[in-house]
């Protein structure tokens, strides 16, 4: 597997998300197994089952690859993360997660609701849509410096997408626009 492939599953937005779960979850709980709990929801259906739907499709031939690159097989999918996402909210607000949680759960299902209505017209990277949406989260629960340290695997997927014909550079832009301006808009409307 060459450095694009590679970068851009280990970078993809299941993992992304999975990964920033964890201490999101750990920063506000009451207990280490209340952060677990909290971020294994988040896990499960904001990144698993998805990713398993997809997986699943693939084998099946009706999606030609993980990366989905035909804009018209993305549409599944999506509503399946939707309504996996939506679960997630509901089941971490009404398990009393830890504060942030829900919020990430919402944000996920924000950015995940803007692709899909925006692929109806035109195809953006996923891929920095959910590095984007990371970064302005690590900037907002744990400051400038999280942010900061994770900007280079920002630039490592933008090449890696670009290296693999993946996108061009306005798809790039693109998903890194909804995944700035969906969360910066959430957290301005909670205030």
């Amino acid at each position: 597997m060459n450095w694009p492939r590679l970068v851009s599953a280990l970078l993809s937005p299941p993992p992304v998300w999975a990964l920033m779960a964890l201490p999101v979850s750990l920063r506000d709980a009451g207990s280490l197994s209340q952060g677990l709990v909290s971020a294994g929801i988040y896990i499960l259906f904001v990144s698993l089952l998805p990713m398993l739907y997809v997986v699943a499709m693939v084998r099946r031939g009706h999606i030609t690859s993980l990366d989905m690159p035909l804009r018209e097989q993305r549409r599944r999918p999506f509503l399946v993360s939707i309504a996996c996402t939506t679960i997630a909210w509901w089941l971490l607000r009404s398990t009393g997660a830890p504060g942030a949680m829900p919020f990430l759960a919402l944000c996920s299902l924000a950015l995940i609701a803007a692709i899909a209505l925006i692929t109806l017209a035109w195809q953006v990277s996923m891929h920095m849509m959910s590095m984007t949406g990371v970064l302005v989260a690590a900037w907002a629960f744990f400051g400038p410096v999280w942010a900061l340290a994770l900007s280079p695997l920002w630039l490592l997927v933008a090449a890696a997408r670009l290296r693999l014909g993946r996108h061009n550079l306005a798809q790039l832009l693109g998903g890194a626009l909804v995944g700035v301006l969906v969360p910066l808009l959430l957290f301005a409307l909670q205030g």
